[in-house]
């Protein structure tokens, strides 16, 4: 069993989680998006319960206008347009984040294995990466979607085989700082082994920033799930905001002016990519502070006033010409 030296805290895991709590807490950003991708949570999770009507049950009227009995309308196939707007919060939420969860285990695995051990590793892996960051993303989801299938399932997989390239590169460089801190190159000087460095040491520092990057990718997860679904390559079984938007078009809800089809999800789409969004880039500003400076974090950016600079070498100047 190796220790970190007495001197330092990195290896407290409950110290630091509590400190990356506090400062995502702190963070209004994060805060208000969290909030917003939970209140989208809750109305998935209780969609069998405040949903007003079955998702299958179809009345007679298509295109009915928004009344009473129908907040929102009905399609043009005569479904509740609010019924299945809740259901569709279900599919999609849930191929968000299991996509982004996949793209989170591949991205993360590769970048710590490739930032900590370097070398051919390093090189090997980075190639492959570099292959799946220059294929245009939509094409192949669209070829891998026709290919094995419109289940919901492998379009879950596809998504994340296709998102985990960026998350490697990010990772890869957040560990290779890392490791050249002191408390690092301390622990490996006294016989640990790669595998107790990497799994106490490196990866609960990189763990956070890797947490805000899922978020992020959470909101492109998404909206693939989107135009796969609304590109007729979805899983036809299943309720989802991008179907509901490719029914719509399919039905002529444009031409016959039913706007009250085609605007709801694609709201809920633009909110819930636009709260995820918010989330990850407030989360990843607060874990890594070196971003507020970079392209990532250009509204953040700002320039010190120069009246307080400019005062003082005229103090000076005055002081040093008085007799």
């Amino acid at each position: 069993m190796v220790a970190s030296p007495s001197g330092e805290r990195a290896a407290d895991n409950p110290t630091r989680r509590g400190t990356a709590l506090r400062l995502i807490a702190g963070n209004r950003q994060t805060v208000v998006g969290l909030c917003a991708l939970g209140a989208f949570a809750v109305v998935a999770l209780l969609a069998p319960v405040i949903a007003p009507t079955p998702v299958n049950t179809q009345f007679s009227n298509s295109f009915a206008a928004p009344a009473a009995a129908h907040p929102l309308g009905l399609d043009g196939g005569g479904f509740d347009v609010l019924s299945r707007l809740i259901h569709g919060a279900q599919t999609s939420l849930l191929v968000g984040l299991i996509a982004a969860l996949v793209g989170m285990l591949i991205g993360g695995t590769v970048g710590f294995v490739a930032g900590y051990f370097g070398g051919r590793t390093d090189g090997v892996l980075m190639r492959i990466t570099d292959y799946f960051l220059v294929i245009p993303d939509i094409p192949l989801m669209i070829v891998a979607a026709a290919v094995f299938g419109q289940s919901l399932t492998n379009i879950m997989i596809v998504i994340g085989l296709v998102y985990w390239a960026s998350t490697a590169r990010l990772i890869r460089a957040q560990v290779m700082s890392v490791r050249q801190r002191t408390f690092v190159k301390r622990v490996e000087a006294m016989g640990a082994s790669p595998f107790f460095v990497l799994t106490r040491h490196v990866v609960p520092q990189v763990t956070p920033l890797l947490l805000a990057n899922t978020v992020l990718m959470v909101a492109n997860a998404i909206f693939a799930e989107t135009y796969i679904s609304f590109l007729g390559l979805g899983d036809p079984s299943v309720v989802s905001w991008g179907r509901m938007i490719q029914d719509a078009l399919d039905q002529g809800a444009v031409v016959a002016g039913a706007w009250w089809v085609v605007l709801p999800p694609g709201l809920a789409v633009t909110l819930v990519v636009l709260a995820a969004t918010v989330a990850g880039q407030g989360m990843e500003d607060t874990l890594n502070p070196r971003l507020k400076v970079g392209h990532l974090a250009v509204r953040r950016f700002r320039v010190r006033p120069l009246h307080g600079a400019l005062e003082r070498p005229r103090a000076i100047h005055g002081a040093l010409e008085r007799p």
